[in-house]
């Protein structure tokens, strides 16, 4: 028998899997090889830089405020290093760190961790895929900075960076307002641009913009620095949305080989997508998909138009344009029999405005059109024949009937876009592979979800600062390159054996998502008798994932080593 002081028990749940692939990417070491360290440190950049990464991804209500908090029942000692404790992780040493980060430069550090994770985990870089979003914020943040006082504490002098050696201070970003993706136009933001890769979507290049920015007068200085920064080793391909495609853009990426999608609102565009009839489509390799290959030499540029049909999407697109169509009939209903309440002084002034409201209508025509005459009197009351006439107005009187050549040409569009890319070879990129690869673009798309999810502390930035912001922006995609890169290595073990774990659904899959591995870890506890770790009680499911995560993972649920052991 123990009595309560011999007895500890601390929560690890899901934290030992972050932390293990922390761990294998080397993220602490990385960051302090960078920032450096100090012997008077209780805690390094790298520990505190994982400790965020922890807290990150907590899915737990515990922003950075309460961060010391948040790591008070946690095994604190046991997930970042032996001496770690949770007061040692105050606010005051997290806002070191993350002025820390920013001074050396958090695209830059992000990069060297980007560079890590390619090559020990062979991430394959045919293509990268370019998006951005917009990140809201509480608070003011004038355009003009202010003066700070510094919370540097004299014990632990920092060492100075590599990055400012040569330079002055970067310029902070610019918090303001811009279009924000989350309709809140009332907060301010600043948008974060991503590059990840095609193979599990890894991050693999951070940007930090200003609030206003534009994509399409970014993402072309992004691709060229990406490409700088990258210079030893660079995907074949940029695939970007929309926002790319631009004369000036496509001129400006010189050599450098894309894929776009071509906005429809172009008129070329639009000839093509409502013109083109269906027999003209070939079945694509992807289910569901069909295409017709043009050749088009848009900005000088010559490439290769890919118009694309989508059976799913054309169902939901013919439901979309038939509920366009309906509230078009009830709204322009409402708006004639407006028209028709008002009189004119003459049949030309009728005539014109039944002219202006046909031009305004997009889905139906103005049919049976009649100007009626109808005459004024000196007196009132039943005219007789000496009652002489003083004036006459006129009023219209038409229908409204559905313009059935418009709507076949919007119906035939339902479900169909256009992809562009300058690879012009179809011995190595075939039409299949474009779309393909387009559609990976929703790897980039995922990890703005997966950052702006209400259980991930990102959904709310209240530092006070722009330097801070960058900086826990790079925390955010740490975050998100911690993720991807554990459920792409769980994926790899399960298909390396061919075999499937169950879904929340009771389901055998061989692609499950990492978020519910981690719920599946809630639990978990960490026992130290009299000074020693014993083993963690784990039920059959976690005994059964635990194999196929890294031995940096299980050896944080003592899978890999005595429980007499130290800390690994």
């Amino acid at each position: 028998m123990y009595s309560p002081q011999e007895i500890d028990v601390q929560d690890i749940d899901h934290l030992g899997i972050i932390a293990g692939i922390v761990d294998e990417i080397g993220i602490v070491e990385i960051v302090d090889r960078l920032l450096g360290t100090h012997e008077q440190e209780n805690v390094s950049c790298g520990q505190v830089v994982k400790a965020l990464i922890l807290n990150g991804m907590g899915f737990l209500s515990a922003p950075l405020y309460l961060f010391s908090e948040f790591f008070e029942s946690k095994a604190t000692e046991h997930l970042l290093g032996q001496g770690v404790l949770p007061e040692h992780l105050n606010d005051t040493r997290i806002g070191r760190v993350l002025d820390k980060l920013y001074a050396y430069g958090v695209t830059q550090i992000f990069i060297h961790v980007a560079m890590a994770v390619v090559q020990k985990f062979d991430v394959a870089l045919r293509c990268a895929h370019l998006d951005a979003t917009s990140l809201s914020v509480e608070g003011q943040y004038l355009d003009k900075p202010q003066v700070e006082a510094s919370d540097e504490s004299p014990s632990a002098p920092e060492s100075p960076s590599p990055a400012l050696a040569e330079s002055e201070e970067p310029i902070p970003v610019k918090i303001t307002y811009g279009y924000s993706r989350d309709n809140r136009r009332d907060l301010k933001q600043f948008v974060l641009n991503l590059l990840v890769s095609g193979d599990g979507g890894i991050p693999l290049f951070l940007q930090v913009g200003n609030g206003n920015d534009a994509d399409k007068s970014t993402f072309v200085p992004i691709i060229h620095e990406f490409k700088q920064q990258w210079s030893q080793q660079q995907p074949e391909v940029i695939v970007a949305d929309s926002a790319l495609y631009s004369a000036d853009n496509l001129q400006a990426l010189g050599s450098t080989s894309w894929i776009s999608r071509v906005p429809a609102s172009s008129t070329a565009a639009q000839d093509l997508l409502q013109g083109l009839p269906g027999s003209q489509f070939h079945p694509s390799a992807l289910n569901g998909y069909s295409f017709v290959e043009v050749c088009s030499t848009y900005g000088e540029i010559q490439q290769r138009w890919l118009v694309v049909e989508s059976k799913a999407r054309r169902d939901s697109g013919l439901k979309q344009v038939q509920k366009r169509i309906d509230q078009a009939f009830s709204q322009k209903t409402t708006a004639l029999k407006t028209l028709c309440k008002q009189t004119f002084l003459c049949p030309a002034d009728a005539l014109a405005a039944a002219q202006d409201f046909g031009k305004i209508l997009r889905y139906h025509t103005l049919d049976d059109l009649k100007i009626h005459k109808k005459p004024h009197y000196s007196k009132a009351g039943r005219p007789t024949k000496a009652t002489v006439v003083t004036h006459y107005t006129y009023s219209i009187e038409a229908t409204l009937t559905l313009n059935e050549p418009v709507i076949e040409r919007y119906r035939r569009q339902a479900g169909r876009f256009i992809l562009a890319t300058n690879l012009l070879e179809q011995e190595q990129w075939s039409n299949d592979d474009i779309l393909r690869e387009y559609k990976n673009q929703q790897a980039c798309e995922g990890g703005f979800r997966f950052i702006k999810d209400p259980l991930f502390f990102a959904s709310s930035v209240f530092l006070k600062t722009p330097r801070r912001i960058a900086a826990l922006a790079m925390i955010m995609a740490l975050c998100l390159m911690v993720y991807s890169l554990g459920q792409r290595q769980l994926r790899n073990a399960l298909e390396q054996v061919q075999t499937t774990l169950p879904n929340q659904k009771g389901k055998q899959t061989m692609k499950p998502t990492l978020r519910w591995i981690l719920q599946c870890f809630q639990a978990v506890h960490l026992v130290w008798l009299d000074g020693a770790k014993h083993l963690i009680k784990l039920n059959s499911r976690q005994q059964l994932i635990l194999p196929f995560l890294g031995k940096g993972c299980k050896k944080y649920y003592l899978l890999c080593y005595r429980s007499t052991d130290k800390d690994p």
